[in-house]
């Protein structure tokens, strides 16, 4: 670390219009100074589902690398839009009319965010994630008792698929909200599969929100230590959305996306995705945000 041992950070509430909603992001801002050992004490240390360390960009407007409290994430949904509405939030960006576009250099290259003002304020915030991959494919069979239930509970005519909006997720469609209730995961068989497996965390999800403006509702768990469950996840909801669109499993490409609502952190997000249903360009997933914590980081004594 250089000599600079002070942080400004703000925490954020993603993919919510009040605080104490949705997905909570810390965003420690000048971290180009701090290495990946540190980065990963600081996420340690903050506790939440992810951490955004925000540096310089070699070709972007701004760079931000995330990590959740074990391990570097590549992209993700709620810490881009944590990230980007804290930049416009302490003035580090400002805006440019109605819809100001931007590039954030992430772990896995450049995306876009739109940034869609309202009286002078960034009010949502619009990631473009990257073409989604479709990767292997498990039996329900053998894959749902892991989450506590049985082939029965699959979404009708549907496969589990790792799919990547540049993280690969593991896409597991349930047929209605009483199955998504009861998803338990069994630690030391998901532990096995994750060994084995080709994704970074799970995503259950199925057709119909958690409140009538919702498509689609969905939990994630096994992304944090414990199989704890994460409120809202905007990179899974994106490959989310490339599943549902790509197997022809929604009739419109847009649509609102709903989690968090069983854990008391209700949240929402905009979905589109954009190109035909077996040439899907990106997804567009877009939310809300609220600052809840601004502070500094003291690292004087640390080491």
């Amino acid at each position: 670390m250089s000599d600079k041992n002070t942080f400004p950070f703000m925490q954020v509430d993603a993919f919510t219009d009040r605080a104490l909603g949705g997905n909570p992001c810390a965003v420690v801002f000048d971290a180009d100074t701090l290495d990946d050992g540190m980065r990963q004490s600081i996420a340690q240390e903050m506790n939440l589902s992810e951490t955004a360390f925000v540096q310089r960009a070699a070709s972007a407007d701004a760079g931000a690398r995330y990590f959740t409290p074990d391990q570097e994430i590549p992209l993700a949904g709620h810490p881009t839009i944590a990230t980007v509405f804290a930049l416009f939030e302490s003035g580090r960006l400002t805006l440019d009319g109605p819809i100001t576009r931007i590039s954030l250099e992430l772990k896995v290259g450049p995306i876009d965010v739109d940034v869609h003002a309202r009286d002078g304020r960034a009010e949502r915030i619009v990631m473009s994630q990257m073409r989604p991959q479709f990767l292997a494919t498990y039996d329900a069979r053998e894959l749902l008792p892991v989450f506590g239930l049985t082939a029965d509970d699959a979404m009708p005519g549907t496969q589990p698929q790792t799919v990547s909006t540049g993280t690969p997720q593991l896409m597991i469609p349930l047929k209605d909200h009483e199955a998504l209730r009861r998803v338990r995961i069994d630690v030391d068989a998901y532990a096995a599969l994750y060994e084995s497996g080709d994704f970074f965390s799970p995503h259950t999800f199925t057709l119909g929100g958690a409140t009538d403006a919702g498509a689609t509702f969905a939990r994630h768990v096994g992304a944090l230590p414990g199989g704890a469950e994460d409120p809202f996840t905007g990179s899974a909801t994106g490959g989310m959305a490339a599943y549902l669109w790509h197997y022809d499993l929604v009739d419109s490409p847009t649509f609102i996306a709903e989690q968090g609502h069983w854990m008391g952190r209700p949240g929402k997000a905009t979905v589109e995705v954009v190109g035909a249903r077996d040439a899907i360009e990106t997804v567009k997933v877009g939310g809300e945000a609220v600052t809840v914590v601004r502070g500094e980081l003291d690292l004087t004594r640390v080491g």
